[in-house]
């Protein structure tokens, strides 16, 4: 976790791009009703800390330019629009019917940052967030089939605990480390085994974010800026 510790370290020293010490996240209802409107948010900030960024704000703004997707149960995929509010982009949609929906977020068109000052080196950052509605049904969604990169696909959610799978380029991420996050500065390191499964309690009836990092280590350009490798961001929110 030392290049991730890096990382945190010198995006909190730099003001000018403390945006990318947080990171983006999702929240709607782990399940859902036919025919009743499902409310979509999304988040930028460290929840742990409490710090939840405004939409006007210069930080969110870096990172403001996503898109977010819906998957219906019939697979058929459309990009939902959004609405600037104070602290999140709010959104909606209406399930029709019963079936697994996937609602996802993707920003791959951050700017390249330099650390290397801090040892970190080059890189272009990249946020995906991932939350499945289950309507009627507790078959998970097929994350993989609709999007690539770093993906979390959830197992399970209940009133106990949480059941994920980490991919990484349609494959299981083992040995993937990430961070759990609860409020009022409660976090815990965890890791996926070797098949990319990955489980945590929910003692509390709160709350939990997990994030997952992972670096793409393949030089190339973006914008015209060249950079070392691809730093990849990945949450979900149990909630």
């Amino acid at each position: 976790m030392k290049t991730v510790y890096l990382l945190v370290l010198a995006l909190f020293l730099s003001a000018s791009n403390k945006a990318l010490a947080h990171y983006l996240w999702v929240e709607t209802a782990a399940t859902g009703k036919q025919n009743k409107k499902q409310e979509v948010r999304v988040y930028f900030g460290e929840y742990t800390y409490g710090v939840i960024e405004e939409v006007e704000g210069n930080a969110f703004k870096d990172v403001a330019d996503f898109k977010l997707w819906l998957v219906d149960p019939s697979g058929k995929k459309m990009q939902l629009n959004t609405t600037a509010k104070k602290d999140h982009f709010a959104a909606a949609f209406t399930p029709t019917e019963k079936g697994a929906y996937l609602v996802y977020l993707e920003n791959r068109n951050i700017n390249v940052l330099d650390y290397t000052e801090y040892d970190f080196g080059i890189f272009k950052p990249e946020y995906q967030s991932f939350k499945q509605v289950l309507v009627g049904t507790e078959t998970p969604v097929e994350v993989k089939k609709y999007t690539e990169g770093l993906i979390i696909k959830e197992i399970s959610n209940t009133a106990d605990a949480v059941k994920l799978q980490v991919f990484y380029k349609g494959k299981p991420l083992a040995e993937g480390e990430g961070t759990l996050s609860m409020k009022d500065l409660w976090t815990k390191k965890v890791t996926t085994d070797k098949q990319g499964y990955l489980n945590f309690d929910k003692p509390f009836d709160t709350k939990y974010i997990l994030e997952i990092t992972h670096n793409e280590k393949v030089p190339g350009k973006f914008k015209g800026d060249a950079y070392e490798f691809i730093w990849h961001c990945a949450t979900y929110c149990n909630l």
